[in-house]
């Protein structure tokens, strides 16, 4: 039988300068907490087995002192992801915001990572191609050429021209990165954002604009990880979209050379733990690459709001973290007080999945908050009803009456006038098909207040604070917990960046001490833990 059991073997000597070793608990937790210098291993005097470690000193090629097993070198939260990530984007930081809908990543929010070295994407899913180009506008009068900020482009299969019209802002105004989701297969929008200006500098093919792929299932990550498709090409060729020399060279790129793998989280979510999915795209992402040679990096997303997360995502091998439902709660996200009041109450468990306004039809769900809020509850009674119903005139009279009293808060008439002025404007063809298919009429009338309930949570409507739709995942009570008793426990200390560069500086921290543990270092458990601090 194979002994496993193996003691360090010396690969020199130490003795201290001014500070002694640490062998005691304590003494452990403070020197491993000192990411930033190197710090030696240690064995102990004569036939001691004891490990520990040490600053400082001096290692010498001589019998004398405590035996030198190793030495781990500084350490940063800069170096956490992969370094290629950084360069690629002009961060210093491997970490993003990522783009909360409906305008919830704000302007501010893109605005204060960008200039803190990090990245964040504006939340334009939901808004209108209008509100999109104010908030485009901004940016690029505020951020002008600096290449770490971006902006979302959400599928949008029941209003494929408004993503049609958001794809052609975002290339005609130049935003450096486009962050591509929900997306279940390539449409040409996306594609065409990936491949306009498409240039080869010096044999080398390089972006106009760099596209991130959020994913949630292999075979989608597969269809980013590859070029884009000769069908597709042709589309745009044929509209004029893009040029022959750039549908060419779309065959030597993937469509997205960051895909970001969203586990369990806010919004439109599949679920899927981190532990099991990011494995499984990191190692598709080996296959694709081997077959095409285009290196592509691969982050995560969902669930990260402690430092332990976002440490374990790094140490499943992403290249770097987005975060969300955290930096709803902050001070720059677009959601009212009240909102963010409700949310630092968030414990763990106090997330539903609810139906989604944009795929109500489809039956797709998204991860809500519950406390607090009966929006679920009430989604899920109008998703029911259409589902029973072939039509609003359908509907018995006991739950037309309970809808209209409970949820709606309005007869059924007058909220369609407002439902139907909304499309009149926003696309007359989604008016047009209510006309003619009754059942339609019935979910376009029923998303009437899923997309409400997201804005009275935005502007804090008093009167609807029970039905107030507040996208979260876990990762909010999990950060809740984290900072209680701590300066972030208050919202209003709650800053974008602050609760990044803590993210980080914690996710660091615990990576020093595993680092150390897996050399035989007896780590406290209190070196797994990273308090809140004031890092601005």
């Amino acid at each position: 039988m194979i002994d496993f059991r193996r003691s360090h073997a010396p690969v020199a000597t130490w003795v201290p300068g001014a500070r002694q070793p640490a062998f005691d608990p304590q003494g452990i937790a403070e020197i491993a907490a000192e990411i930033r210098e190197p710090v030696h291993v240690l064995a102990g005097h004569g036939h001691s087995n004891g490990v520990g470690i040490a600053l400082g000193g001096d290692a010498l090629a001589s019998d004398s002192g405590y035996r030198l097993l190793g030495t781990l070198p500084p350490l940063y939260p800069e170096w956490l992801g992969d370094r290629s990530f950084c360069e690629a984007h002009g961060v210093r930081f491997p970490y993003i915001a990522g783009e909360m809908a409906n305008g919830i990543a704000t302007t501010t929010m893109v605005i204060e990572m960008a200039r803190a070295e990090m990245l964040g994407f504006f939340g334009a899913g939901g808004l209108a191609p209008a509100r999109v180009e104010e908030a485009v506008e901004e940016l690029v009068r505020e951020l002008g050429s600096l290449p770490n900020w971006g902006v979302n482009l959400i599928h949008s299969p029941n209003e494929p021209s408004v993503e049609e019209r958001v794809a052609e802002l975002l290339i005609t105004r130049g935003v450096p990165i486009v962050s591509a989701s929900a997306f279940m297969a390539l449409t040409p929008a996306v594609v065409r954002c990936a491949v306009a200006g498409l240039r080869l500098v010096d044999g080398v093919v390089t972006r106009r604009t760099r596209v991130f792929a959020k994913v949630s299932r292999p075979e989608v990550a597969a269809q980013f990880m590859s070029p884009a498709p000769d069908e597709i090409l042709r589309v745009l060729l044929d509209r004029g979209q893009i040029t022959a020399e750039e549908a060419a060279l779309a065959a030597r790129v993937p469509v997205a050379e960051d895909i970001t793998v969203e586990s369990d989280s806010g919004g439109h979510t599949d679920n899927r733990p981190l532990v099991s999915l990011l494995p499984a795209i990191l190692g598709l992402r080996d296959s694709v690459v081997a077959s095409h040679g285009c290196p592509i990096r691969v982050g995560a997303a969902g669930g990260l709001g402690t430092p332990a997360s976002v440490a374990g995502a790094f140490a499943l091998g992403a290249a770097y973290v987005v975060t969300g439902s955290v930096n709803q709660a902050c001070v720059e996200a677009g959601i009212s007080p009240e909102a963010r009041e409700m949310l630092a109450s968030a414990d763990i468990a106090d997330v539903i999945m609810a139906p989604a306004a944009d795929m109500f039809e489809q039956g797709v769900k998204l991860q809500v908050l519950r406390r607090g809020t009966m929006f679920a509850a009430r989604a899920g009674q109008l998703y029911e009803a259409y589902r029973t119903y072939p039509s609003l005139e359908s509907l018995p009279d006991p739950v037309r009456q309970r809808l209209e009293r409970d949820v709606l808060r309005a007869p059924i008439s007058e909220i369609w006038e407002g439902t139907a002025a909304f499309w009149r404007q926003r696309d007359p063809a989604e008016l047009d098909r209510a006309m003619a298919d009754p059942k339609h009429r019935m979910a376009l009338l029923f998303r009437w207040y899923l997309g409400k309930a997201s804005r009275w949570a935005i502007d804090g409507d008093a009167s609807r604070r029970v039905d107030f739709q507040i996208w979260c995942g876990p990762a909010m009570g999990a950060f809740n917990r984290w900072t209680a008793d701590s300066f972030l426990a208050s919202p209003s200390a709650r800053t974008v960046v602050q609760v990044a560069l803590n993210l980080l500086e914690g996710a660091a921290v615990i990576t020093r001490a595993h680092q150390l543990r897996t050399y035989g270092v007896p780590v406290p458990a209190q070196s797994f833990a990273f308090a809140p601090r004031n890092l601005i």
